[in-house]
């Protein structure tokens, strides 16, 4: 398959690395807007894998609707303007996989975070809590990966109705983010009580699991026209 890899930070090179490996040709490296130019219609059998940055995001997924080119986002900070690009999205037959992360563990603990949240509904004594930890690189705080969390919490407990950073507020389960050295990636769920504390915990250990999600994820929408995200992956590894 041909891939496009649309910025070339720590992870494009990573997706470089696993593409690679999984026998995949890079036919393009785009790290810069006039980079755009260089692609054509005549590439629409590729793939886009696009790890950017929030303010480039939106215009990268437009150009590639324009292109008629499959895009595989990384990049989060943009998901209030989901609605729009899911109406760009079908106006122009495109394709669009989108994830706050990639890897296989990660979204293993999204869907244990979903049912221990069940769980913990309705218990007395328990508040909620999210610990998350970045690199000190990382632009946007707190990480898609911890609001992602937090969502699926608030899903399904009735006493939460928001989240908050960095500070406790009414009825909301606070995302406690921090930028520390070269920490790859750690969210931690923490229902603590007077008796006892449970937690639920992630520590990514290198960027491999996210590259080699991308690329799975490019795979999977090779064929395929709409919007998608991980939980379209792990259907398919049932």
């Amino acid at each position: 398959m041909d891939i496009i890899i649309s910025g070339y930070g720590r992870m494009g090179k990573e997706v470089e690395k696993i593409c690679k490996e999984r026998n995949h040709n890079i036919i393009a490296i785009i790290d810069n807007r006039d980079q755009w130019s260089n692609l054509s219609l005549t590439n629409n059998n590729a793939v886009i894998i696009d790890f950017s940055l929030p303010n480039s995001v939106i215009e990268n997924i437009s150009r590639a609707f324009d292109l008629k080119i499959p895009i595989v986002t990384g990049t989060t900070g943009w998901y209030d303007k989901l609605e729009s690009i899911s109406e760009l999205c079908n106006t122009n037959n495109g394709t669009l996989f989108y994830a706050p992360n990639f890897s296989i563990g990660v979204n293993i603990f999204f869907q244990v975070n979903k049912y221990l949240a069940k769980l913990m509904n309705g218990v007395d004594d328990y508040q909620a809590k999210i610990n998350e930890t970045h690199h000190k690189h990382k632009v946007d705080s707190p990480s898609g990966t911890a609001i992602s969390t937090a969502n699926g919490i608030l899903g399904v407990n009735d006493s939460l109705n928001s989240w908050s950073l960095n500070k406790k507020e009414p009825n909301s389960i606070t995302i406690y983010s921090s930028r520390e050295g070269e920490v790859t990636g750690k969210h931690e769920v923490v229902y603590d009580s007077p008796v006892d504390t449970i937690s639920l915990l992630h520590d990514a250990k290198n960027r491999s699991g996210f590259a080699i999600g991308a690329v799975m994820a490019a795979e999977f929408i090779q064929d395929k026209k709409g919007i998608f995200n991980m939980d379209d992956i792990m259907k398919s590894l049932e």
